[in-house]
């Protein structure tokens, strides 16, 4: 199986979070009583829908009984998210490292 090698700057997909909010306000249900549902604390909620915490395969599992959404779909957007974090983080590293090289002068070569 061949991989597509990452040349350019990352797309940021959506936080998973965020989808979690949209699916949350489209049921009218408060972040409360989902908690509530899903028998987690109100804050884990909260934390996943800002982005302070990741969806574990428990909390996908949890998603799935309650919203009827696969835990494979809450879990899917949690991994995409993070590889795409990490491509971003290493597209800065290169962008650096190839600043600094251009950047610094090359020492004379010693003539023999």
């Amino acid at each position: 199986m061949r991989t597509r090698e990452f040349t350019g700057a990352p797309i940021i997909r959506t936080v998973p979070g965020d989808i979690l909010r949209q699916e949350l306000d489209a049921r009218g249900l408060s972040q409360r009583a989902f908690a509530e549902k899903i028998g987690r604390p109100e804050q884990l909620v909260s934390e996943i829908i800002r982005g302070k915490k990741r969806i574990t395969a428990e909390t996908a599992l949890d998603f799935a009984e309650a919203l009827g959404i696969e835990a494979e779909f809450w879990l899917s957007l949690e991994v995409n998210f993070e590889l795409d974090q990490a491509r971003s983080r290493r597209h800065v590293r290169l962008a650096r490292a190839r600043h600094r090289a251009v950047r610094r002068p090359r020492a004379p070569r010693e003539s023999a």
